[in-house]
């Protein structure tokens, strides 16, 4: 019994530590060499807070370096602010999203995983396609970064390695895409000591075609700047001052430092895509995370919709692995348990799409929606319903049993 697992993100390294824990047999190609990369998912759930706790885990995640995300406050024109979400009125000590750089999280999951005897992780090694025997997936085509290539068999081969997917591609699925408003380019402006006093909040800021959104970290800002999808050329012929002055009318009250925006170089792009396959495997082949559904930047639920189909495979599979290779009907039962959550999921996001971004985005209005403020000011349960189905999503999994040891 053995498992390859494509793409060293969350979902992979959540999926090999579960199933090693189970004893099986697993490897996992992460194509390179650390996972220093910046403007990766950040945010923690509560399904994942809690998961690392099921996981005994919990005292461990907890001391890793993070803040909480704040709550998104809006400034309605001619009124009080008011706040969308509340996450601090869920149930503790599961009541808010942490926020924390990737690497961290990843470098904990592997250190974890790495006591396992069952465990192995192969840094500076992609997956480049398919082994086949009489039609079911048998395993991977690897290279590592010095050139090196190879073959790995295995029983079951997992493809979590994201929206571009290289083993999709090699297994012939299509994804079918949804119409996406925008793209989002990532930066940062730092926070001044004094603001770290500040309790954390999201400032959105809205213009006529443009928009912002600031999350507060410990000693920055991370802000997402919105525009129409396809926009990026458009943008970097304008230039950096040009986009200093858009940062400065958005968010006025950080005039004061985007100069230290030195040029569009510290602009990090993201493609917004959202997409879902039809059949999330193959025989010998199962798509999770992103490589089976790539998750708009809106709610931030992505990496924890991610680790949730990782939670549900390893939970469905590691029984079948135990006994040999798991049939393409133990394959579709982790699809048919995954399907429903990420389509709620996708819808809510295709409806903040059309509901929050496209009227700003294509100057029909500048602000925030006058129907969600009303919610969130005269519903007094609005606020928690959105923030649980963020921080939770829908039929959120736990840990199986064979997963879950002491803290």
């Amino acid at each position: 019994m053995s498992v390859v697992i494509s793409g060293g993100g969350p979902a992979g390294m959540m999926l090999g530590l579960m199933l090693a824990r189970a004893g099986v047999e697993v490897t996992v190609l992460e194509k390179h060499g650390d996972f220093l990369r910046d403007f990766r998912g950040d945010t923690v759930h509560a399904s994942t807070v809690r998961l690392m706790d099921e996981l005994g885990l919990g005292r461990k995640f907890a001391a890793l370096p993070q803040s909480r995300l704040g709550n998104l406050v809006v400034q309605p024109p001619g009124s009080a602010p008011v706040a969308l979400s509340a996450y601090e009125r869920l149930r503790p000590p599961y009541n808010y999203i942490a926020m924390i750089p990737q690497w961290d999280l990843l470098n904990f999951l592997v250190a974890e995983a790495r006591q396992e005897p069952a465990f192995t992780l192969r840094m500076n090694t992609e997956a480049t396609g398919l082994l086949r025997d009489s039609g079911r997936v048998t395993g991977v085509r690897y290279r590592t970064r010095d050139g090196e290539e190879g073959e790995l068999r295995a029983d079951l081969t997992v493809a979590a390695d994201g929206r571009h997917s290289t083993l999709r591609r090699a297994a012939g699925l299509a994804a079918q895409e949804f119409p996406v408003p925008f793209d989002t380019w990532w930066f940062r402006l730092p926070r001044h000591p004094h603001e770290q006093a500040q309790p954390p909040s999201l400032v959105p800021g809205f213009g006529s075609g443009d928009m912002v959104l600031s999350f507060a970290r410990t000693d920055y800002f991370q802000i997402a700047y919105f525009r129409a999808k396809g926009a990026d050329p458009q943008l970097r012929a304008e230039g950096i001052e040009r986009f200093r002055e858009r940062i400065a009318r958005l968010l006025p009250q950080y005039a004061d430092r985007v100069d230290q925006l030195a040029s569009l170089d510290d602009l990090h792009l993201l493609d917004v895509r959202l997409n879902r396959l039809d059949r999330w495997y193959t025989d010998g082949l199962l798509l999770i995370g992103d490589a089976a559904h790539a998750m708009s930047p809106a709610g931030g639920v992505g990496i924890n919709l991610a680790i949730q189909d990782a939670v549900a495979a390893a939970t469905l599979l590691a029984e079948p692995l135990r006994r040999g290779r798991p049939t393409v009907a133990a394959l579709a039962r982790v699809q048919h348990r995954r399907l429903r959550p990420t389509v709620i999921m996708q819808r809510m996001q295709r409806v903040l799409h059309s509901v929050l971004f496209e009227p700003v985005l294509t100057g029909k209005r500048a602000g925030p929606p006058a129907r969600l403020v009303a919610l969130a000011r005269h519903v007094p349960g609005f606020p928690v319903l959105l923030s649980r189905l963020i921080a939770f999503g829908p039929l959120p999994e736990h840990a199986p049993a064979f997963a879950r040891r002491d803290a």
